[in-house]
């Protein structure tokens, strides 16, 4: 089984797949606009530019998104976050600052009980981001 977050973005998409792709260091696997899509597919949105999927891969793991066609968002993302939990506390305090630029911390990056760091911020995109330096017993992938 696979478990991945799939966004859904009001126009920015491409924006903010691209600075996911420079913060997280992952890459962008596929970016496919509406444009794109084959004729018998169905109506294309009058903005046939916005994108229609994106895939980032990062190491095994991979986040996905789109741009809602206008008129079938529910505005943004609120109830939902991202976790990203990384093993060093620099490396978290780099994701967390990144994410934070333009956007609004909603729990500073700070020592907690469960982690050598931890903090809540929602991105310039409206994405609502944990950011976790993992304690050495944390269930984290190897790196």
């Amino acid at each position: 089984m696979q478990i991945a977050s799939y966004l859904m973005f009001e126009g920015r998409c491409r924006e903010a797949f691209t600075a996911y792709e420079t913060i997280l260091g992952g890459k962008i696997e596929a970016m496919m606009t509406y444009a794109e899509m084959p004729p018998d597919a169905g109506p294309a949105p009058e903005q046939p530019d916005l994108v229609m999927h994106a895939c980032l891969k990062l190491g095994d793991q991979m986040l996905m998104a789109s741009d809602a066609p206008p008129g079938q968002s529910e505005g943004p993302m609120r109830s939902v976050s991202v976790y990203v939990g990384v093993q060093a506390i620099p490396e978290a305090e780099r994701i967390f600052a990144a994410l934070a630029e333009g956007g609004a911390v909603q729990m500073p990056m700070a020592e907690t009980f469960w982690a050598p760091r931890f903090g809540v911020v929602r991105d310039r995109f409206g994405t609502s981001w944990m950011i976790s330096a993992e304690p050495e017993q944390a269930c984290l992938p190897e790196a």
